[in-house]
């Protein structure tokens, strides 16, 4: 077997019984490699090992580590499998597996206690070490009084006070989420609480219960993942293909986008047959129609990132965009002109056609203010729309910067040039 984490998983990716493969792995790598791998090849392990395998397995997993495995089996193997833990467990299991794994829910411990707002610090201690006792685990303190989250009693709280001081003078506030809260708005929380474990809440009827703790290392793998699915988005991959699937899947995963660039690409070539006599006349023309096309795709993809990432960040909309059109219209211009005067200066040196570069210049300067515009309109109005323009707004752009392009470029030659 090999000895780096990514061979492990190159070697379970491509094996025909990745479950023998696995479990030939010692158990602290077993733990390390399964949750690097891609889900698809978590579900193949998991498929791939017995009830019993998997069962033992699980049995030495945190309950909510245990609870992520579990939700990749079949229901009739999770049920059989629950049926076998023990009863503290099989409930705590049982208790994750209920929730959304995309909700704030589904990023929780069940490494916590609550104790009531009168309780002395010896009792808190007590109840503290009984639950070590119980799960070799140190839990969070939360402080209820009145059916409300008070906060949090740190750690050291318990080690360095004399026990006969009210525990609520010690209590920190504890930033909360509801249990139904997506991850995004998880991550807002921790973003503004950056030092802070977060609550989990169900709040009904004016009480407050608490469900679980998240932790700031728990959201450093929603981060990487939302980085991920944001650059999938971009590039037109789903968010589940992994560098490791097989080539039917990768074709699975991508056609669909393909095709769909395949019409977009002949829309173009539509618009650049309506000049064929002009480029036949004067063929250098299609030697810049890529540079004229590839500037205006850059700019607008680079337009749309600025404003996808103001859109993620509530501080522009559509209603409030007009100053950030405008802006980045300016800017398509002026850098159009820097970019232009190079493309014209080096059509006229290279080509010795001065008209040539005149037709370049002016192409490249309203190429780039196209892509402006259109890469900071088109994600506000998907955005208005209800549709990710991460998901979508790079078809729009990269085909109104190459049909506008092309149509410009080649009509200003045809007029300029006198084709």
């Amino acid at each position: 077997m090999a000895d780096t984490s990514a061979d492990v998983q190159r070697t379970l990716a491509t094996s025909t019984a990745p479950g023998d493969e696995f479990r030939a792995l010692p158990w602290p790598r077993q733990r390390e490699v399964f949750f690097q791998l891609p889900d698809s090849v978590r579900r193949s392990v998991v498929e791939d090992l017995t009830r019993e395998q998997l069962q033992g397995f699980v049995r030495r997993l945190d309950p909510d580590e245990a609870t992520d495995v579990l939700a990749l089996a079949d229901e009739d193997r999770q049920e059989e499998i629950l049926r076998r833990l023990d009863d503290d467990r099989r409930e705590r299991i049982e208790f994750l597996l209920e929730f959304d794994p995309e909700s704030a829910a589904g990023l929780m411990h069940l490494d916590y206690v609550t104790v009531g707002s009168q309780r002395s610090f010896e009792e808190v201690t007590e109840r503290v070490r009984r639950y070590e006792d119980r799960t070799d685990r140190f839990p969070t303190v939360f402080v209820m009084e009145g059916g409300r989250l008070l906060g949090e009693l740190p750690g050291q709280a318990l080690a360095t006070t004399t026990g006969s001081e009210a525990i609520t003078d010690y209590v920190h506030d504890t930033p909360t989420a509801d249990f139904d809260d997506e991850q995004e708005e998880v991550i807002e929380v921790f973003r503004a609480n950056p030092e802070s474990s977060v609550a989990v809440l169900d709040r009904e009827e004016g009480e407050d219960t608490v469900l679980g703790v998240i932790y700031a290392e728990d959201l450093l793998r929603v981060l990487e993942k939302e980085a991920s699915r944001t650059l999938y988005e971009f590039t037109g991959v789903t968010e589940e293909e992994s560098i490791l699937d097989g080539p039917l899947s990768k074709v699975r995963n991508r056609y669909k986008w393909l095709i769909v660039n395949l019409g977009t690409a002949f829309l173009a070539a539509a618009v650049v047959g309506l000049f064929e006599d002009t480029i036949a006349a004067f063929t250098l023309l299609a030697v810049y129609m890529p540079v004229v096309a590839g500037m205006g795709g850059n700019a607008g993809t680079q337009s749309m990132a600025v404003t996808v990432r103001g859109l993620a960040f509530d501080q522009v909309s559509l209603s409030t965009g007009g100053r950030a059109v405008l802006n980045e219209i300016i800017a398509g211009a002026a850098n159009g002109a820097i970019t232009g005067l190079l493309v014209a200066a080096i059509a006229t040196v290279f080509n010795q056609s001065p008209l040539l570069g005149l037709v370049l210049g002016t192409s490249m300067v309203l190429n780039l203010v196209i892509a402006g515009f259109f890469g900071t309109i088109i994600p506000l109005l998907l955005d208005r729309a209800g549709t990710d323009p991460a998901t979508s707004a790079t078809i729009f752009i990269t085909t109104a910067t190459d049909v506008l392009g092309f149509f410009i470029f080649l009509g200003l030659a045809q007029v300029i040039l006198g084709i």
